[in-house]
């Protein structure tokens, strides 16, 4: 049988690590697809270019329609990243009735809806595994491995440079400007790491995995996103010292009013699995009726671990190439006319126990006031945390770790301490996931 021809949009460390992995593993590959995959063209921007993977037989092309309008290329792997034109280039590949297999998180995860649609419309395959966590294979496990389970909840360290940051102020003590700097030096932040730092990234993650578990349509506009900015190694050595780790989460958890989708900075328990997850490493936890809770573990980001989800995609549209398009797995899980609209729960409707960090005039009575006010508005004190303050200071930290509480009721007692005469600053908080 002939190979099946794939054309290439971009030929950079994925790209790259995708012909790398196609070539070394060749025999592999076609042993369990059925057919050789065979790459034709391939779009970059510098034919030129020293690249990380051989190139001899494959055509470079500087116009990327010319991969999309190929009549041989069976499939077209979308590697440019963000919005157009690859949109446009993979609405023109699904209309011509090509399969296409993408990496792009910010593409699902804003355009998804109308991608696949069109996409069954057609009849074609649209796969995205190395769009969400690298090299963990997270939307096969969600779509088809626990397809007997009601998902419950998920949480997952989903970006590797946040997870890097705030593991190297917890191991090194260092400020969060200073190990960002470090994290550009190495090349895993950008010039510009505000997708990153910021929770954006992670959102598009949590956006896509939200609709698989959950049969939900792809709502990025409606996540909850913060990013890890404003945390201080003060606040990290306090977790500590209450037996929690900070960790960059998103979460979604679906319960009797509707979905929970948040991307935030979380006190985790140091015990849990997910609080040991450090560097750049990317770790999800899914909790299923049946099942239980299972954790998923590896690199989120990298040549070959990129590639590695991209070749298995081809490997899967290969196989159900010549099969009827109604029995090939929904892209979103569930079938696209069985889509839930579960309402997503806006934050202040979300349940959760916080950390919160006061600088306070290191004077007699505050605690208590600090602690009447919480307990008039139906919050309970977990643990405190009151340090002693040192010769010349006016002002010192007092922590709370509180228990579960609707932030909206957060909100209104953390307004009425913050104007208090003996409160200093704002009310630094972290929200709190005992992963339970």
């Amino acid at each position: 049988m002939q190979p099946v021809k794939i054309g290439l949009l971009g030929l950079g460390t994925v790209g790259g690590g995708t012909v790398n992995v196609l070539s070394r593993n060749a025999l592999e590959i076609t042993r369990r697809a059925g057919r050789g995959i065979e790459v034709a063209r391939a779009f970059t921007r510098s034919p030129g270019k020293r690249r990380i993977c051989p190139t001899e037989g494959i055509e470079l092309v500087t116009d990327p329609w010319q991969v999309v309008e190929d009549p041989e290329i069976a499939i077209v792997v979308e590697l440019i990243g963000g919005t157009s034109p690859a949109l446009e280039l993979v609405m023109r590949a699904i209309e011509l009735g090509k399969h296409v297999v993408t990496a792009n998180k910010a593409l699902i995860a804003l355009h998804g809806n109308e991608i696949f649609a069109k996409a069954s419309e057609k009849g074609v395959m649209v796969a995205f595994e190395a769009a969400v966590a690298g090299g963990i294979p997270i939307i096969k496990v969600l779509r088809e491995a626990l397809a007997g389970n009601r998902i419950e909840w998920i949480a997952g360290i989903i970006n590797g440079t946040g997870n890097f940051i705030l593991s190297e102020m917890r191991d090194q003590g260092r400020e969060f400007s200073d190990v960002l700097e470090e994290a550009q030096r190495l090349g895993y932040a950008e010039a510009d790491p505000t997708f990153d730092v910021e929770g954006i990234d992670a959102a598009h993650k949590l956006t896509i995995l939200a609709a698989i578990a959950f049969g939900i349509p792809l709502r990025f506009d409606q996540v909850y996103t913060e990013g890890i900015t404003r945390i201080t190694p003060e606040d990290v050595r306090y977790a500590e010292e209450l037996g929690y780790r900070i960790k960059h989460l998103g979460i979604a958890r679906r319960s009797g009013q509707g979905v929970e989708l948040r991307v935030h900075p979380c006190l985790i328990p140091a015990r849990r699995l997910l609080a040991n997850v450090d560097g750049v490493m990317n770790a999800v936890v899914v909790r299923g009726d049946a099942v239980g809770p299972t954790l998923y573990y590896g690199p989120g980001a990298g040549a070959e671990p990129t590639a590695s989800a991209v070749v298995a995609d081809l490997v899967d549209v290969v196989r159900v190439m010549t099969a009827d398009p109604e029995n090939r797995v929904p892209h979103l899980a569930f079938q696209p006319d069985a889509l839930s609209d579960l309402p997503l729960l806006p934050v202040g409707e979300i349940e959760t126990a916080y950390y919160l960090r006061l600088s306070v005039a290191d004077e007699p009575g505050v605690l208590a006031d600090v602690a009447r006010i919480l307990a008039d508005h139906g919050i309970s004190i977990e643990a405190v945390i009151q340090k002693e303050g040192q010769a010349g200071q006016t002002a010192v930290p007092l922590i709370f770790l509180t228990h579960k509480v609707k932030e909206s009721k957060l909100d209104e007692a953390a307004s009425r301490i913050e104007a208090m005469p003996a409160v200093k600053a704002p009310i630094h908080r972290i929200r709190l996931e005992t992963l339970e």
